[in-house]
Formats: C-alpha cells, sequence, structure tokens
C-alpha cells in the first residue's frame, strides 16, 4: 500500500503549526530549522491575525504551506476564496462540503492542490449518529474520496485507519494526507480518536502524514520532528 506519488521524502512530514499568535510560529519554525519543510496553518493562527503576512513568510523560506481553513460555503463564495489563495503560493487548501462546493474550489485552484475533507479524526461512530450520518466511518470515508474525485479534487484528508481501503478504493488517484498520528497510544485528554503511528499510516498507503502535538510539545521539538524523519526514512529509503 506504500505511496507510488513522487514526493520529496522529507516532505511527507508536515507539521501542523497550531500555536496561539504568528509570532510564536515563526519562532518555532526557526527552531525547526531543516527538520520540517512542510507546515499546515489552521483556524488558531488564522483568528489570531497575521495569518496571510505568517503565510508569505513561510513561503519566502522556501516551505510549502498547508491552508487548513476547510471551506464551506456556497460554491460561488469557496470558488472565490480559492481563486484568491491560489495567488499566495500555499501548496495544499482543505474544502469540506458537498459534490458543488468541491467542484467549484477544483475549477478555480490553479497551481494550489485541493484537499477534500473526510471524516474528521476526532469523530468516531457515536459522533456520526449525533450528526445522523446512518454509515459506518469507513463508508463514509469511501464515499466521500469518490466524491472528491469526480469533482476535480486532489486528494483528501482520511485517517490513517482508513487509508488502505482507500488505496485498494481508488488506487493512487488522490493524495492521501493522515492527521491523528501518535507515536505512542493515546492519552485520555486527546481529542483525537482514530489515531495511527507513523508507519502505520505510511504502511496503509498515506502520501503525508501531519504531526502537531508530538512534535510541539516534546522537550526538543527539534529533535522530535528529526526522528519523525528518520522513521520517514526507514520506509522510503529513496
Amino acid at each position: 500500500m506504500l505511496s507510488s506519488n513522487t514526493i520529496p521524502r522529507r516532505e511527507r512530514l508536515i507539521f501542523a503549526l497550531d500555536v496561539p499568535d504568528a509570532g510564536s510560529a515563526r519562532q518555532l519554525v526557526t527552531q525547526l530549522g531543516e527538520t520540517v519543510n512542510f507546515y499546515k496553518i489552521g483556524l488558531e493562527l488564522f483568528m489570531a491575525g497575521g495569518y496571510f503576512e505568517l503565510l508569505d513568510w513561510l513561503v519566502a523560506q522556501q516551505k510549502k504551506v498547508f491552508v487548513d481553513l476547510k471551506f464551506f460555503d456556497i460554491p460561488a463564495t469557496v470558488q472565490a476564496a480559492v481563486r484568491q489563495l491560489s495567488q499566495r503560493g500555499a501548496t495544499f487548501c482543505t474544502v469540506h462540503g458537498n459534490q458543488a462546493i468541491m467542484e467549484a474550489a477544483a475549477q478555480a485552484k490553479g497551481g494550489l492542490k485541493i484537499l477534500a475533507v473526510t471524516v474528521l479524526t476526532s469523530l468516531d461512530r457515536g459522533d456520526l449518529d449525533d450528526l445522523g450520518f446512518h454509515c459506518d466511518v469507513e463508508q463514509l470515508v469511501l464515499s466521500r474520496a469518490r466524491r472528491a474525485l469526480e469533482a476535480g479534487c486532489d486528494g483528501v484528508v482520511s485517517s490513517g485507519m482508513e487509508a488502505a481501503r482507500l488505496r485498494a478504493f481508488i488506487d493512487h488517484r488522490l493524495l492521501v494526507v493522515t492527521p491523528g498520528i501518535r507515536p505512542v497510544d493515546n492519552r485520555p485528554d486527546d481529542d483525537q480518536k482514530r489515531t495511527v503511528t507513523v508507519e502505520q499510516a505510511f504502511r496503509n498507503g498515506a502520501d503525508y502524514i501531519v504531526v502537531g502535538r508530538p512534535i510541539r510539545s516534546a522537550p526538543d521539538p527539534h529533535a522530535a520532528a528529526e526522528e519523525i524523519q528518520r522513521s520517514i526514512a526507514t520506509i522510503f529509503p529513496k
């Protein structure tokens, strides 16, 4: 199930830059140095101010950027937002919506790659019941992936628990980006429910992994990131 997509090995690790403000983000990026080449910036930083200045700064540092704002609105609005973002130098952005929303985003993407959110890794079967979905997690993930492919999206965001079925279902026509990576078992207070290790994610078919707390909360984030890069190097020797 290993990814057959040509991706620079050290770019397969995406660090979730979930910190309170842009200044803290810059400090952490500087601390991590060459251990991380790809960053995800999401809603916390968006609400803190200086989001687009940070995006521009990351691009100027020759880092790749994953804009994780999960665009969800009427198709015309999402299309306009994606068109604006496509001018900023980001590599990925997320869309969370129905077929028309995904199609509108894909039509405006330019060089930006659109990732469709399947099922958030913080959700389990009980949460889907609460939301009114009368199917299991895997069925919903596969359905969303099929629709994303038909809509012209470039990839999906999916737990590593479903990555293997995704590969069997859609082979390598979509990128698979896997969050919820934990080097060890979850702590009781962890809000991520459907988690996998670095090796499990890639063996199941992920192209990229998104890692946040295991690096950010480590005593030495630089060393933690480099350790994950070493693990990736054992899986993808070239």
